[in-house]
């Protein structure tokens, strides 16, 4: 699973995809095992960083589910999501903060 998780933050900063983080959150209850967070530049950004991630994790990875909207992207393999978000989303949702609390509300 790392190899699958580093390969993710590679692509993604390499592409200039900025405050790269994962969670991992097996055996959670989280609806995934390992969650990305990502912070694109704006909607063009975040949907080129999609591309990318298209190019060059298929066709090892299955996308699910891809839901773009303004100011974000969220991209689902089964048992990875990863959310590439505007600056702005990122401060407004705070994921970061409800992961972590997630984690340790479950005892990690």
């Amino acid at each position: 699973m790392n190899s699958r998780i580093e390969k993710i933050k590679t692509i993604l900063d390499e592409n200039k995809g900025e405050n790269i983080e994962a969670f991992d959150l097996t055996g959670s209850g989280y609806i995934a095992d390992y969650v990305v967070l990502a912070t694109g530049l704006g909607d063009r950004h975040n949907e080129a960083l999609l591309n990318y991630l298209k190019g060059g994790l298929k066709p090892a990875e299955e996308f699910l589910h891809t839901d773009i909207s303004d100011g974000w992207v969220v991209v689902d393999l089964g048992d990875i999501v990863i959310h590439i978000m505007t600056e702005s989303y990122r401060e407004k949702y705070q994921l970061e903060k409800f992961l972590t609390e997630f984690q340790e509300s479950r005892g990690e």
